[in-house]
């Protein structure tokens, strides 16, 4: 599915692909999982897929909690410049992937985009847990990155 345009990176022939990541606040998963995509992508030279996240019911400007920035800088990934921000319709038009992080996120995205452009990861809130909690909801988010990947392939095998 990847190509490789040059040594040492890969691409896809046609356009760059762009993955949401949805929680309910932008402040804990989303951001986690937004960082630990986009370190992913670049250890393994991927570079045809934009990265974006945002909270159903996100207050713009917040900052990332500081569990949150700790757990996916150990997975290196740096979100300390993060702010969240909250879902709007702008974003409906040019994704093609929507990850959610529990199946009531994609219970209110179902209502505008299709179902095939939906995946639910199932992680729940560390909101308030402590640094053990951050870091296995981060772990669950790395290890979540090759479902990812598959579901775009399989999306784009059918366009």
């Amino acid at each position: 599915m990847f190509m490789r345009a040059k040594p040492g990176m890969i691409q896809r022939a046609d356009r760059m692909k762009k993955v949401l990541f949805v929680c309910t606040g932008n402040t804990c998963r989303s951001p986690m999982a937004k960082g630990i995509f986009e370190a992913e992508l670049k250890k393994r030279e991927i570079s045809d897929i934009l990265v974006d996240s945002c909270g159903l019911y996100a207050i713009a400007g917040d900052e990332a909690t500081p569990n949150a920035v700790e757990a996916a800088k150990e997975l290196g990934a740096d979100i300390s410049t993060h702010r969240s921000k909250p879902f709007n319709p702008y974003m409906l038009d040019d994704t093609d992937l929507f990850v959610c992080m529990t199946q009531n996120h994609a219970m209110v995205l179902v209502k505008y985009v299709p179902e095939e452009k939906i995946l639910v990861l199932d992680i729940p809130d560390p909101y308030g847990g402590d640094l053990d909690t951050y870091q296995i909801c981060a772990q669950s988010i790395l290890k979540s990155f090759n479902k990812i990947i598959e579901k775009l392939e399989e999306k784009h095998e059918k366009l």
